[in-house]
């Protein structure tokens, strides 16, 4: 595990058990899964890239916009899916035909692989990447080390 990614990964377990909280990015107050990524960025590399707008929980859906990957893309590297390490921001498709609106964070990788989100009537916690799960990753990102 590269020190950024381990950095990254310790930083997120501190945000486990922060309540769901739908566009809320505070640790321990309540967050959804995209602000826990903006959280992560906060705490680690400063101001956030650009401004959220505001969006409900069917958001980009009704006009199937990639809105969330094409962010996604505007901040972070694009890491081949057979290049899996802990760190790794994970774009999911909840639903085939879907746009892409979940993410997450590689925790561990190999035949315990986990990683780390925010879900609706759960909070912050630690999953198993299970074949499900893996199924519906349709990106991953590399966090940036720095902010240039």
């Amino acid at each position: 595990m590269s020190a950024a990614g381990e950095g990254l990964v310790q930083a997120a377990r501190g945000w486990i058990g922060t309540p769901y909280v739908h566009q809320a990015a505070t640790k321990g107050a309540g967050c959804d899964c995209l602000g826990l990524i903006r959280g992560l960025w906060r705490e680690l590399l400063g101001a956030e890239p650009e401004a959220v707008p505001a969006y409900s929980m069917d958001w980009s859906e009704p006009q199937g916009e990639e809105r969330l990957w094409a962010a996604a893309l505007r901040h972070m590297a694009v890491k081949d899916s057979g290049d899996a390490a802990p760190g790794d921001v994970l774009l999911f498709r909840m639903r085939q035909g879907a746009v892409a609106k979940h993410l997450g964070l590689q925790a561990r990788v190999g035949a315990s692989a986990s990683f780390i989100h925010a879900y609706a009537r759960h909070g912050v916690l630690e999953s198993p990447l299970s074949p499900p799960w893996q199924r519906r990753v349709v990106a991953r990102f590399l966090f940036p080390e720095e902010v240039s």
